[in-house]
């Protein structure tokens, strides 16, 4: 499959490059990708959430009031969690939210959103480029041309490029990573992915195993 390399204005080149049909051309897998962000999210808690329960609680372990004869319901202890102060039933716990995926299905995943975007029209393939020195006006710049100043974009760039990553590091809609950060969720939650002609080698090389 050819597609189009654009540069850094949105235009065209007039170059064409090769791109393989079994990363970039595939019938995308909708429940590889929902399992793959779903694991991503999954991934990201912390799982640090704890309440006490009344095991837990400090306080007295008396009997507070008489059991019969009071008119009330009876009660044994300070730490119920009827009282004020007392323990939370069934409260949150420390836990490892993590999920675990096999490679091959977490590769389908990518591919299937990689192939999503380019059927979609919102994955563009860029020459590379870099700045001389960090500044997001000429970042901006960039966005402007291919016109997603205010749409959810990511730059799939070359390690090199700290230049362009700190100039992008102030917009809170951009991302700029390396192909080897790129993730099936960053994909589908941008409105626009634009790869260099660089990376084109080295994603293909990696999911099309």
């Amino acid at each position: 499959m050819k597609v189009a390399v654009l540069d850094i204005n949105g235009k065209e080149t007039g170059r064409n490059i090769d791109i393989s049909d079994s990363v970039f051309g595939i019938e995308p897998n909708n429940h590889a990708m929902y399992l793959d962000v779903k694991q991503h999210l999954a991934n990201l808690r912390q799982g640090t959430h704890k309440a006490k329960e009344r095991a837990e609680i400090k306080g007295s372990t008396r009997k507070i009031k008489k059991q019969k004869g009071t008119g009330t319901a009876r009660a044994g202890s300070i730490k119920s969690p009827i009282f004020k102060g007392g323990g939370r039933v069934f409260g949150p716990r420390v836990r490892d939210y993590s999920q675990k995926l096999n490679k091959k299905l977490k590769r389908l995943a990518r591919k299937s959103a990689l192939s999503q975007k380019l059927a979609d029209k919102q994955l563009f393939i860029v020459e590379d480029f870099t700045f001389e020195s960090p500044k997001t006006k000429e970042f901006k710049k960039v966005l402007s041309s291919f016109d997603v100043e205010n749409k959810k974009s990511t730059f799939v760039l070359t390690d090199n490029n700290k230049n362009v990553y700190l100039s992008s590091r102030n917009l809170d809609r951009t991302k700029v990573v390396k192909h080897s950060e790129l993730n099936t969720y960053t994909l589908l939650n941008s409105n626009f992915v634009f790869i260099s002609e660089a990376q084109v080698e080295f994603l293909q090389d990696i999911l099309g195993k």
